[in-house]
């Protein structure tokens, strides 16, 4: 294969990184009055992004002598990647415009464009040295934008703390991959399935364990999810969507493909570390939240106890799993993003960010219709039917009761009732309690219209999705598993 053909099935990240490089350029010589151009040429990069993804060589298969992948999993991914991304430039200019007079700089939204480039690479992965370059690239622009507000130490702290966690995350990966490499001789995914199909070696064993704690601490997963909340509530309200939304994507597919196409003989051994990661994650995101007096710390248990319930159809280990984890991975980025729009309404009449859950008190009778979408994303989130929320803990929960995984199945359905409890009480605090000093209305029609357009994909109409939904996963999720 020529070099031309292998550019144009990384052309996602071309576009990404070429954009990253210019909006540098012009942000160093137009300063922060260039923000809101380089802020929106940013999103219209990131929508070529998207274009480049309806391209046939976007499905051409393995790329730069297996280093890279093109097909129907990644192109999801990216889509699901790019979105969240940009929606996490769009709403970044009003806030820290109220909260902080000027302080968004041109940076940020090439920042963004720089790691989703490392998370197109990360979801593109078909090496272990592939897989570690572009979760670096993710990692080190997310370094920054925790601590983006340099006057404010909470967003400082925030970003320490995601830095030496992460380096330590990065640490064990690298030593799980070394390990692998050294047992099976390659690094190519498919050179390490062989290997692991062959004779049991202990080394590879501990491996696959170092490997899988890397990743979990990226997906938020217990053990490995200590930084979550106080990287959510101290990073700007724009920051902790994108936390919650792109990185989710793009280490939950890395975490797929790893599992799929590198490990794929060894299921048996991963899917206990799985299994027992999924259980974790959701005991421990639903009790932990339910003291939590911060909204932004409450959705950063929520996003723990989601990424549990997306690790149940990894376990599945099926297809029908993988595409269940894209199914529940769409729909949670949507309920996720509008939650923190809400958050982002929440505000003093100064313009500064409020982020209790007690002045949420009566809001329905101060914003109804703010209060009206809030009740739709806590209530999807807790999967509750008939909204959106409750198909994607069905398409994960099926998937693990077609694979024989009949007592995870039934562990998660309980255990999901006590996730329940936090949801309703932030809905009860809205419709029962005595009203709290309303918060002043919005002039963004950007935001606005999110707000609605999630509200709506989350509510019962996202059930006419589910054809085309459906479809488009389980063809991305065949793409892992080409004998099947």
């Amino acid at each position: 294969m020529d070099y031309a053909a292998n550019l144009a099935m990384t052309l996602p990240e071309v576009i990404l990184g070429a954009g990253a490089v210019v909006l540098m350029l012009v942000s160093a010589w137009g300063g922060s009055a260039s923000t809101r151009a380089v802020s929106w040429t940013a999103v219209a990069v990131l929508a070529g992004a998207c274009l480049a993804l309806l391209g046939p060589a976007s499905y051409g298969g393995a790329a730069f002598d297996g280093l890279y992948r093109a097909d129907a999993f990644a192109a999801f991914a990216k889509v699901l990647i790019f979105v969240a991304a940009a929606v996490s430039i769009v709403i970044a200019p009003d806030f820290f415009q109220r909260t902080h007079g000027d302080d968004l700089r041109p940076e940020y939204p090439v920042l963004i464009l720089l790691s989703a480039a490392g998370m197109g690479l990360m979801v593109s992965a078909s090496d272990m040295l592939t897989l570690y370059v572009g979760l670096e690239l993710q990692s080190l622009a997310a370094y920054v934008l925790a601590s983006f507000m340099r006057r404010d130490t909470r967003s400082a702290e925030a970003g320490l703390k995601y830095f030496v966690l992460g380096a330590l995350a990065s640490g064990i990966l690298l030593y799980g991959i070394s390990l692998v490499y050294g047992f099976s001789g390659t690094t190519l995914f498919t050179g390490i399935a062989a290997a692991y199909a062959g004779p049991q070696s202990l080394g590879l064993l501990f491996g696959l364990v170092f490997v899988f704690a890397g990743i979990a601490f990226k997906i938020a997963a217990v053990p490995f999810h200590m930084w979550t909340p106080d990287v959510y509530e101290g990073s700007p309200t724009p920051v902790t969507a994108f936390f919650a939304s792109a990185p989710k994507v793009a280490a939950m597919g890395l975490a797929v493909r790893v599992a799929v196409e590198a490990m794929g003989p060894a299921t048996d051994q991963w899917r206990q570390i799985v299994i027992f990661a999924a259980l974790a994650s959701i005991l421990l995101g639903a009790v932990a939240a339910i003291g939590q007096t911060n909204i932004k710390r409450l959705l950063a248990y929520s996003s723990i106890n989601n990424v549990g319930f997306a690790l149940v159809g990894l376990a599945a280990g099926t297809p029908e799993g993988v595409s269940g984890v894209l199914i529940y991975m769409t729909i949670y980025i949507a309920m996720t993003l509008g939650s923190f729009l809400i958050v982002l309404q929440m505000r003093d009449d100064e313009g500064q960010p409020v982020e209790s859950i007690a002045a949420l008190s009566g809001m329905s009778r101060t914003r109804p219709g703010l209060a009206a979408a809030l009740a739709i994303f806590m209530f999807s989130l807790a999967g509750i039917p008939p909204l959106f929320g409750f198909y994607a803990k069905f398409a994960v929960f099926d998937a693990a009761v077609r694979a024989g995984l009949f007592p995870l199945a039934v562990i998660g359905i309980a255990a999901s009732t006590i996730g329940a409890y936090y949801y309703l009480r932030v809905v009860k605090t809205m419709y029962f309690d005595e009203p709290a000093p309303a918060f002043p209305k919005g002039n963004n029609p950007v935001e606005g219209g999110l707000i609605v357009l999630t509200a709506a994909f989350v509510s019962p109409l996202g059930y006419l999705a589910i054809p085309l939904l459906g479809g488009w996963t389980m063809a991305a999720a065949r793409a892992l598993f080409p004998a099947i």
